[in-house]
């Protein structure tokens, strides 16, 4: 890793909201490429910056102070005493038949509450190319992700798998921030344990960190799909995943479905779901997946 890393992520400290946990942050944090146990060189960057362009949306953002995990051993600190760590689902995996093609041996799938937080489509998946479901004509190509947003409430799943699993999860989701989070109970009750959420990343923190400041290691995630930039506010949801959360949330009872059609946000942070879905995505609830990807992308 290059000197410019320590650069390229300016300090930010907000203030903490009362309804997101704090946690105890280390003063240093490594961070490698693919969460290795290697060492590597330190930076001192443990809180959360916002990027501008979600500054400068319409709603206001909660000042929160969250835990970025970046490390393997960062993980490992939440891990319950059986050996298992929390993961909150906001997309594909609402889905109980999602997370379990995923992980096989996940513990305890359930519903949960998580404030301060909205979910947004505003970044590339290249796995959408690879399974030949996006739209870049239309630009109909982005995935879920989440970002804090003051006032903002999701219903979400939360499950639990072995420590052995952690490094492919983090392959799965590494073009995402890691943080550490306090789901609720949809009654209110704070979890005993906190649990990991795939929040927003932003370009420059991926190339620099993810893949080293190196272009063959980005081509390899995303170059060769002729994408050059990963997190844009200017692009609409793939049809078939949005029709699959959809179907998931929808299948968790009204209450997620409500939620999800209502505080999931187009990259304008402005059309939900339901909004979308009645206008410009209308029809999108009517088309099948692919025949080889019904099972997948079935909600």
């Amino acid at each position: 890793m290059t000197s410019s890393l320590s650069r390229s992520v300016p300090l930010s400290i907000p203030s903490t909201r009362s309804h997101i946990r704090a946690f105890t942050l280390r003063p240093t944090v490594s961070v490698p490429i693919a969460f290795s146990t290697s060492t590597s060189p330190t930076i001192h960057r443990r809180y959360l910056r916002i990027p501008s362009p979600i500054m400068n949306s319409n709603t206001k953002l909660a000042a929160t102070q969250l835990e970025q995990l970046d490390e393997l051993s960062d993980f490992e600190k939440l891990l319950s005493p059986s050996g298992h760590i929390s993961i909150c689902g906001f997309g594909s995996l609402l889905s109980e038949r999602s997370a379990r093609s995923t992980f096989p041996n996940l513990l305890n799938f359930r519903v949960a509450k998580l404030k301060g937080f909205r979910r947004v489509f505003a970044h590339v998946a290249p796995i959408f190319f690879d399974r030949g479901i996006a739209k870049p004509e239309t630009k109909e190509i982005s995935s879920l992700s989440v970002e804090p947003c003051e006032g903002e409430t999701l219903i979400v799943t939360v499950f639990e798998i072995k420590k052995s699993e952690i490094p492919a999860f983090i392959e799965r989701e590494l073009e995402f921030r890691f943080l550490a989070v306090l789901p609720e109970t949809l009654d209110g009750e704070p979890f005993a344990n906190p649990a990991v959420l795939c929040g927003r990343y932003s370009d420059e923190e991926f190339f620099q960190i993810r893949c080293k400041g190196r272009k063959d290691i980005y081509f390899q995630h995303y170059g060769r799909c002729n994408i050059e930039k990963i997190w844009r506010d200017d692009i609409l949801p793939c049809r078939v995943y949005l029709r699959h959360c959809v179907l998931a949330a929808k299948n968790l009872g009204d209450i997620a479905y409500n939620n999800f059609l209502d505080h999931t946000f187009l990259g304008d942070r402005t059309t939900t779901i339901r909004t979308y879905l009645s206008t410009t995505g209308s029809g999108i609830m009517e088309e099948e997946p692919p025949e080889s990807l019904k099972s997948r992308y079935g909600g």
